[in-house]
């Protein structure tokens, strides 16, 4: 808008008559040309006044000089800077962060080695240290004996109740190939009686729907091939929904986008074959903006501090996304697709 209004500027100095010689009245009739130029302009553009074309003007130049100084890595994923953060983090034991979330190491372990994994970069660890050592924190239990009385799962021996542990032993047995160690049909009669009016899911009954319980659930159902408990239009509707304008996605309504909630969503929108409602251009560029592209990993916003956590789910919500050069992950299992298939088709 700003260079044709220039253009136009150009052409119109070049109209003022040359037989006025007096400099004054040639810039008065100048500005009355230009003034009746901008009126035009005004009268077929969006904008209804001269103030409101400013405005616009300066926001453009504001978006002009943002893309000038835009980082060039910014629209790229920085996978070497990814896996250096993932392998200096197992170096830190003796750091405050290590002691205080000593009882995720297993859980770090998992979101760690699926990042490589993904990143194809696996060859980078020690594999079998990493298996010595996920070989001692085995216990003798038997993960059936969670299984309550109202078909839900327990996480330990203390008694918590969330629908993630439900899915956790679905998946854990599937794996094993030992559902038959627990009542499917039961466990799947409680998980539809979390199904909430909106046709998402809670924690437990009556809680209300979110984007992580949601995806424990779909995951879950399509593991035990249940699907058709889901009303996928309704679930859909609520699914996409959770991208903002910001262009990432939260985790139920008036939160904020987070990034790893762009694996919970788009995962189960597509399990029940409605991920193209969703905007997934908007959502690659807001995953990518929450990389570190000095130090590498991913945070949960722009800006914020990385975390392995959200670095996994990133980089596992961009391989939904189909971004380049990574490889393909499983929807229900969260695992890379060649995993699935050395297990299920051996």
């Amino acid at each position: 808008m700003v260079a044709e209004i220039t253009e136009m500027f150009r052409e119109r100095a070049l109209l003022v008559p040359q037989h006025v010689t007096d400099e004054e009245m040639k810039k008065v009739r100048y500005h009355e040309t230009l003034r009746s130029d901008i009126r035009q302009f005004v009268n077929r553009s969006s904008c209804k006044t001269l103030e409101d074309m400013i405005v616009r003007g300066k926001k453009r130049e504001i978006d002009l000089e943002m893309e000038r100084n835009r980082n060039p890595d910014q629209d790229k994923l920085t996978a070497k800077k990814h896996m250096k953060y993932i392998l200096q983090i197992k170096k830190k034991k003796d750091d405050i962060e290590s002691a205080l979330t000593e009882h995720l190491r297993i859980n770090g372990a998992y979101w760690g080695l699926n990042t490589l994994d993904i990143l194809g970069k696996l060859k980078a660890v020690e594999q079998e240290a990493i298996i010595s050592w996920v070989m001692s924190c085995q216990h003798e239990f038997d993960i059936s004996t969670l299984q309550n009385k109202d078909d839900s799962f327990s996480g330990d021996k203390l008694g918590e109740i969330n629908m993630r542990f439900s899915y956790l032993t679905i998946c854990s047995l599937s794996l094993l190939k030992s559902l038959d160690k627990i009542n499917v049909e039961k466990v799947m009669e409680y998980i539809v009686s979390c199904k909430n009016l909106d046709k998402g899911f809670g924690c437990t009954p009556g809680a209300k729907s979110h984007s992580g319980q949601i995806f424990c659930c779909v995951g879950v159902l399509a593991i035990t091939g249940c699907l058709h408990y889901v009303d996928k239009d309704l679930l859909g509707w609520w699914l996409c929904e959770r991208q903002v304008k910001s262009e990432g996605v939260n985790g139920r309504s008036e939160k904020l986008p987070d990034v790893c909630y762009s694996w919970w969503v788009l995962s189960s929108l597509i399990l029940i074959d409605r991920g193209y409602w969703i905007d997934k251009e908007k959502l690659v560029k807001f995953i990518l903006e929450c990389q570190d592209f000095e130090n590498g990993g991913i945070s949960d916003r722009p800006d914020n501090a990385v975390d392995v956590f959200h670095t996994y789910f990133g980089v596992a919500g961009l391989s939904l996304l189909e971004h380049p050069r990574l490889k393909a992950i499983d929807l229900a299992y969260a695992l890379h697709v060649d995993v699935i298939n050395r297990i299920f088709l051996k």
